[in-house]
């Protein structure tokens, strides 16, 4: 008898019925082409896969995924999630959001999913602008940003969002392109693999409403000298030769040309180095600036934490242990109760 070959597992298996609805152009499918591929890559089953999102563009993305999956509320992502995987931590839960989403009026169920370290991955479209509702400047806008909703240019102070998510101690911090496909993908795997709250922000360029937002990073003639791609046990390199280095004078990173420091001198990366990765969060400068630092991308730092949904699982063991399956309606009622006569 003729063994049966198993189906391979690939992206298309991933992908919906349902027509994208994005701009042409737009940096979303890139992100979604990556996140399907790397569901066939880890053979995820459909059936036991969830995205959640908010509202935003990106927020579009469980429509186009063959999984389970919500289009929560504005903001609200964080409270799915987390409502989920502590009920059913079976489940590969991922949660896509947008700069707006998340670090606005999502801002404080944000830094609380990460400090709590659910086993979720969380996708961060970052383009510096609100796109669904068409071009209003948003908290990761720059200093000075014109849109419809400040014709005189922005005032606020920009969020640094991979500085914020060290501040709320998050377990696994990284940033990568949508323009840079090869790079984007093994990050997505590691994120997908890590046992805790994974960040990924994503740079997404918006052809509509901020084209070219993060050219500087992606281009040929620019992206040398402005980015630094890091690796675990690696130095920090650039340049169009690899020629500049960083290295650490005390605690501020300087850039250097490498023929002029001894190798000893150099940083080296390290993702499980919880006061280096305060420091390169903070590689953040306008690069249009005379004697910045260069952007950095790739995983910036992780750390192995207990789960929020396992401490919540133990809770409900030592409960059942010493008193038996709980009741619900003694539950509702609580200790405080009393009979009027």
């Amino acid at each position: 008898m003729a063994e049966v070959k198993a189906k391979k597992i690939t992206a298309k298996d991933y992908a919906s019925d349902q027509d994208v609805k994005w701009c042409p152009g737009c940096g979303d499918y890139s992100i979604l082409k990556q996140v399907q591929s790397v569901c066939a890559e880890l053979e995820l089953n459909n059936d036991e896969t969830v995205f959640i999102s908010g509202i935003g563009c990106s927020s579009r993305f469980p429509y186009y995924m063959e999984t389970y999956g919500m289009h929560s509320i504005h903001g609200r992502g964080p409270a799915f999630v987390t409502g989920l995987k502590t009920v059913r931590p079976d489940l590969n839960v991922w949660m896509i959001t947008g700069d707006g989403d998340s670090l606005s009026i999502g801002g404080n169920h944000f830094i609380h999913l990460l400090r709590r370290n659910v086993d979720v991955n969380v996708l961060m479209f970052n383009n510096q602008i609100y796109g669904l509702t068409k071009g209003q400047y948003s908290p990761t806008s720059e200093k000075g940003k014109i849109t419809k909703s400040t014709p005189f240019g922005s005032i606020d102070h920009p969020f640094n969002p991979l500085a914020l998510a060290k501040g709320a101690d998050a377990t696994f911090i990284a940033r990568t392109l949508d323009r840079d496909p090869k790079h984007m993908r093994p990050v997505l795997l590691e994120a997908s693999k890590h046992k805790g709250t994974s960040l990924v922000e994503i740079y997404q360029n918006c052809n509509i409403f901020n084209d070219g937002a993060f050219f500087t990073f992606t281009e040929k003639d620019s992206k040398p000298d402005n980015t630094i791609f890091v690796e675990h046990g690696a130095p920090l390199l650039f340049g169009k030769e690899k020629q500049k280095a960083i290295i650490l004078d005390g605690f501020t990173p300087k850039v250097v040309n490498l023929e002029d420091v001894d190798e000893s001198e150099l940083w080296i990366h390290d993702k499980y180095d919880k006061v280096k990765a305060s420091i390169l969060v903070r590689f953040f400068d306008d690069p249009r600036e005379d004697g910045c630092l260069p952007r950095p991308f790739g995983i910036f730092y992780q750390e192995e934490r207990p789960i929020y949904e396992a401490g919540v699982q133990a809770q409900v063991d030592k409960h059942v242990e010493a008193k038996g399956e709980p009741d619900l309606n003694t539950l509702l009622e609580g200790p405080n109760t009393w009979t009027i006569k």
